[in-house]
Parts: structure tokens; C-alpha cells; sequence
């Protein structure tokens, strides 16, 4: 209820105050200490910009809300690239480059980044429902959001050398090589690679999406890509997505 009066008062909003950004910091420090966990307190997010509208900014908010004794850190377009260049094997590093979508090269570094650091990353239309502490306890390595059927990868949560994490790495880099597009962005790099990494007699740690983290309360593909029309992943050209 209270997302749905978020967007309805942001098209007023935005309507009288077009051009009204609010800066997404690239750094927030815990507000809170709390129990130490397996799964480092990091919640990592990223986009085309950290100058959002109002209702992306609200959602960064209720995030913070939910995650007290985190820190916060914001990467951009350029950092996700000097961060794999730096962290990364030259072969990984190089099917990076080839990516041309930004999802996509969201798609990889969360998976990277999550491997090689540790951490929770969620999309920036995404918000935690309950407390992440609550959620995932100080013995957890991993918790992987389930939707329906199959696992999303728009909330991961993940200690460092994940051999889940590491097997997706794995077949984004052959799928780029291999120029392996498949659907689009949703196989080349997206949920379609985590489950494939995921086998249906693994254990892993799970929890359904509606009880754990959703999209779309707060904010749609509107306020999200108001400074960039058409920049989804679902418009992009499957021939266009690798250089």
C-alpha cells in the first residue's frame, strides 16, 4: 500500500519537478553493529547512475531500513569494470568487456563480486521484506532467492568462493566466447545461467521471493529508466548484445 502511494505521488512529483534527481551514496556506513556472520555485512547495488528519482531513492531508503548493521556500497558502470580488470583473470576480465547491455554486465559482476568478496546484492528495484539479519543467520554461506519454480538472481546472498557462483561465472564466460546468446540477456548472463549452475538435487540455503525480497513496490521501469527511455534489458536486440 505504501509503494503504491510512492508512485502515484512520484508522477505528480516528477511531473512539477522534471528534472529532481537524489544521489544514492557510494558508500553508507552500518548504523548499527550486530552479530558477526559467515556472510560479510556488504550489500552491494548498482546501476546506469546513482542519481535517481524519487521513488528509486525511497526504495534505496526502506533497503537501509532493512539492513542497519550493513554497509552499503554503490558501484558504477566504470567501477564494475576496474573491479573485474583489477580482481579477475585476464580471460574473465575480457569476456567482461564484451558485454554491451548494462544488465548483462550486472548480471556478471554480481556473481563476480559476490564470489571474490562476499556479500547481499539485490537489484535497485528491489527491497528486502524483513530485517536481512533476520533472514540470514551468522552460520548461513549462501541464500539463493527462489521464484515459483526456479532461482532468481536479482537477490543473492553469498560468503566468498561460492562454488555455485563460480560454476555460473563459468558458463557466462563460455556462453560469451562461445557467442551463446541463447534468449537474450535472461540466458546469455541471467537467472537461466544460475540454474543452470544450481543442480535440482543440490542443497542449497533458499527462501521464496515473497517472503524474502520483491521488486516493484516502490518503483517501475518508468521512474527506473526515466533518464535513459527504452534501457530495460527487454528492449535490447539479441544481436546487439556482444561486441
Amino acid at each position: 500500500m505504501i509503494g503504491t502511494f510512492v508512485k502515484g505521488f512520484a508522477y505528480l512529483f516528477h511531473f512539477i519537478f522534471k528534472n529532481k534527481r537524489f544521489t544514492i551514496p557510494l558508500y553508507s556506513k552500518a548504523f548499527i553493529s550486530g552479530k558477526k556472520s559467515i556472510i560479510p555485512k556488504i550489500i552491494w547495488q548498482t546501476n546506469y547512475s546513482n542519481s535517481a528519482t524519487l521513488p528509486i531513492y525511497i526504495n534505496y531508503l526502506f533497503n537501509r531500513l532493512m539492513s542497519l548493521d550493513w554497509e552499503y556500497r554503490y558501484v558504477s558502470t566504470e567501477d564494475r569494470l576496474e573491479f573485474i580488470k583489477t580482481h579477475a583473470s585476464e580471460r574473465v576480465a575480457n569476456a567482461f568487456e564484451q558485454l554491451t547491455d548494462g544488465a548483462s554486465q550486472a548480471d556478471f559482476w554480481r556473481l563476480f563480486t559476490l564470489n571474490h568478496s562476499g556479500g547481499v546484492y539485490m537489484d535497485i528495484d528491489a527491497h528486502a521484506l524483513w530485517p536481512l539479519s533476520w533472514m540470514i543467520k551468522p552460520e548461513d554461506k549462501e541464500l539463493f532467492l527462489m521464484t515459483k519454480h526456479r532461482f532468481s538472481n536479482y537477490f543473492i546472498a553469498s560468503a566468498p568462493n561460492n562454488p555455485y557462483l563460480q560454476t555460473a561465472l563459468d558458463i557466462i564466460v563460455e556462453n560469451i566466447e562461445q557467442k551463446n546468446i541463447g534468449g537474450g540477456v535472461y540466458d546469455l548472463t541471467g537467472p537461466t545461467v544460475l540454474n543452470k549452475a544450481i543442480k535440482d538435487d543440490d542443497e542449497v540455503n533458499q527462501r521464496l521471493n515473497k517472503y524474502t525480497c520483491i521488486q516493484g513496490s516502490f518503483t517501475n521501469e518508468y521512474f527506473q529508466y526515466m533518464d535513459k527511455p527504452r534501457g530495460k534489458w527487454t528492449h535490447k536486440k539479441q544481436d546487439e548484445l556482444l561486441k
